[in-house]
């Protein structure tokens, strides 16, 4: 890992966990080697620079990380990866490349770790006890008042996901509340495996029959608005070309059959894109499963995404 290369973080190299002492010893240690004064590079040595103007203020770093900014040149967009099966922000047309000599690897095999994880001197963005675990953060109250409902639902869907689609896809990686990059508001869930990433929203709705149009949740003569997850779905595409994003609201029953509520989809006009689908907890788990087996390599875990994605944990 160069200094000309990735985000602020791989610029110092340093972990995306690292204390403000360890930016400071690394920019020290970076600046000293690559000062024109001692015969370094003048660029290298403003890359660095400007990387520690960011990471040394603790606000603009958590501006820089909740923007999940990459850097110049990012690990994971090369264009000698397995992926590039990212539609354009909002279009719901399949793009996938897949290299006809290589082999398909299956959701169930072990993760692969890109980067891998060697004994190269370069300080990677996790350590690899991060990067292995699968589900990290947990829904909680955010600014001064927390809403117990909320955190409530948000469990049911941390736990369901957990039990019925992490186990049979060993490299999906949970992360739960990011910061919006399109706006101040939250996403309850990201699901991230391979080179796919599904943002998730829940609710709790009386159990009963909806109609979706498009738009409301339609029952008894009462509409009501889901969360508005299109947006951040284009947002976190533009962000994250190398990846295919999709959103997911997901309606919880007060009696948590996982079946209940039955939500009709109205046909819609022809052409109509649909960023977000809107299921109840079973039709969840099996569209996910079914969105994330599908992608190219699926047994990936993408290091630098998943950082990203941490760093925007709020």
């Amino acid at each position: 890992m160069t200094e000309s290369s990735g985000s602020h973080y791989q610029v110092l190299q340093v972990a995306v966990t690292a204390t403000e002492k360890d930016i400071k010893v690394a920019y020290r240690r970076a600046a000293r080697r690559l000062h024109p004064d001692q015969g370094g590079d003048a660029a290298a040595f403003r890359r660095v620079t400007a990387a520690y103007e960011v990471l040394g203020n603790p606000e603009r770093r958590k501006a820089y990380d909740r923007s999940y900014a990459a850097g110049t040149a990012g690990d994971s967009s090369r264009d000698d990866d397995p992926h590039f099966d990212a539609p354009a922000a909002g279009s719901r047309a399949s793009a996938t490349v897949r290299r006809p000599a290589a082999a398909r690897n299956t959701a169930g095999d072990p993760p692969l770790y890109v980067p891998p994880f060697d004994t190269s001197g370069a300080v990677p963005l996790l350590s690899l006890t991060e990067a292995s675990q699968q589900v990290h953060g947990m829904p909680r109250k955010r600014g001064i008042f927390g809403a117990e409902a909320r955190i409530q639902r948000e469990m049911r869907t941390v736990q369901l996901i957990s039990r019925q689609v992490l186990p049979g896809i060993p490299a999906a990686r949970l992360v739960n509340g990011l910061q919006s990059p399109a706006d101040n508001s939250h996403i309850d869930h990201a699901l991230l495996s391979g080179y796919r990433l599904a943002l998730i929203g829940s609710m709790l709705l009386p159990k009963g029959a909806y109609a979706w149009d498009g738009q409301t949740l339609n029952h008894g003569g009462r509409s009501i608005a889901p969360p508005q997850l299109g947006h951040v779905v284009r947002a976190m595409q533009d962000i994250f070309p190398e990846l295919n994003v999709t959103g997911w609201t997901v309606i919880h029953s007060p009696g948590g059959n996982l079946h209940e509520p039955v939500i009709d989809h109205h046909r819609r006009s022809a052409g109509a894109l649909e960023s977000v689908q809107i299921v109840n907890a079973a039709n969840m788990v099996r569209g996910l499963k079914e969105f994330l087996v599908s992608g190219p390599a699926p047994n990936t875990v993408n290091v630098p995404v998943l950082a990203r994605l941490l760093r925007g944990m709020h």
